[in-house]
């Protein structure tokens, strides 16, 4: 339980002090907080509402704070509410394995830039990385680490924990964008004649992928009732996602933008139709043992697919006909270029990948809209 007093310092000024727990090093924290009042009856009001905002964790200590506090409070407050799960769970291996043994026992208030510096310097170094691989970090997994760490700082400044961001005053991270890999014309037609030998689940997944530009997620959080098969159009407003603490579950789209409408091709439809009448042939099949559902893909019985199923079915397929292999991802960017090659605007396109802003779609296919 929290204890405190108070003591006048000046005619109209008091200085309430209070202890509130014990720090890592097992000093007790001290709170203190000065107040202009002249009558001491309202000052012990506020030295109670103080002990109570510390007892309900509303009063940190950031004198003594350490970076790694700092990031339990930022978590819990911001990040467990704010962001997509994947994206947490990300930034939660990060911070566990990468930045809180490097740099969590500094105090908030004293990490400079150049503590930072040592770190990404660190992250360059042989021998860091989290999968026993041999080689070195590449210089974007740096940056990433370098604009989690601004965030996190930024939050700090943001809730008048920190006077300035350190991370602003370093140097960001460079690395040069790898040119995406995509299917050119021929190549698209190889795959699309070697299509024809495989199970009509999996032609239509391709198909999509590659004319409607949805990401891997999208594809598995397709329903029947997303398709107007008159209006020969799509909605994409789902997706379904693995992750290794929560296993599959379905979630919202990578941003607001992701939810949008996309036209199909008559091709796609007939391809729709077909895979439909299949499909409902093969639920009769199962009978009892189907689990009600209306996604596109599941697996036999009507549970979800993981997504590595796709992924690694793709593979397989490449390499059995001798195809240049390519990760399911590149059919999107297939898509897109495909797009750039016909003359479709950038906006158009940006909008049909449900990109966030057409900056990033510049950014990721600016070489093929130069070209």
């Amino acid at each position: 339980m929290s204890t405190g007093y108070i003591e006048k310092r000046g005619e109209n000024s008091w200085r309430l002090v209070c202890s509130g727990g014990y720090g890592p090093d097992g000093r007790r924290i001290k709170h203190t907080k000065t107040i202009t009042t002249p009558n001491k009856r309202d000052a012990e009001k506020a030295l109670a509402k103080l002990i109570t905002e510390i007892e309900n964790g509303q009063v940190m200590n950031t004198k003594n704070l350490t970076f790694e506090e700092f990031i339990k409070r930022w978590l819990s407050e911001y990040a467990e509410r704010s962001l997509a799960p994947k994206t947490l769970a990300d930034y939660k291996q990060q911070l566990e394995y990468r930045v809180i043994p490097m740099l969590g026992r500094l105090k908030l208030d004293q990490i400079k830039p150049l503590h930072l510096m040592k770190y990404y310097n660190h992250l360059r170094s042989e021998n860091v990385r989290l999968d026993n691989r041999p080689g070195k970090l590449s210089e974007k997994t740096v940056l990433k680490n370098h604009m989690l760490i601004s965030s996190i700082l930024q939050k700090a400044v943001n809730w008048q924990m920190l006077h300035s961001n350190p991370a602003r005053n370093v140097e960001r991270p460079k690395f040069i964008r790898k040119p995406v890999r995509y299917y050119n014309e021929d190549q698209l037609k190889k795959l699309f004649g070697n299509l024809k030998t495989a199970p009509l689940k999996y032609q239509t997944a391709v198909f999509i992928a590659v004319l409607c530009g949805v990401r891997l997620g999208e594809l598995l959080g397709l329903e029947w009732g997303d398709i107007d098969f008159e209006k020969r159009s799509m909605v994409v407003q789902r997706a379904s996602q693995y992750l290794k603490e929560r296993g599959l579950f379905t979630k919202m789209p990578k941003n607001q933008s992701s939810i949008r409408k996309v036209s199909i091709s008559p091709l796609l439809v007939e391809i729709l139709v077909q895979y439909k009448e299949e499909r409902n042939i093969e639920i009769k099949k199962v009978g009892s043992l189907w689990n009600k559902t209306d996604r596109l893909f599941t697996q036999w019985n009507g549970n979800p697919m993981h997504p590595s199923a796709v992924a690694q079915w793709f593979r397989k397929f490449l390499k059995r006909n001798s195809l240049d292999v390519i990760n399911f991802h590149a059919l999107r960017h297939t898509s897109a270029t495909m797009l750039i090659a016909k003359g479709v605007h950038p906006k158009t396109i940006s909008s049909r990948l449900g990109h966030a802003n057409i900056s990033t779609t510049m950014d990721i296919y600016g070489h093929a809209l130069e070209s």
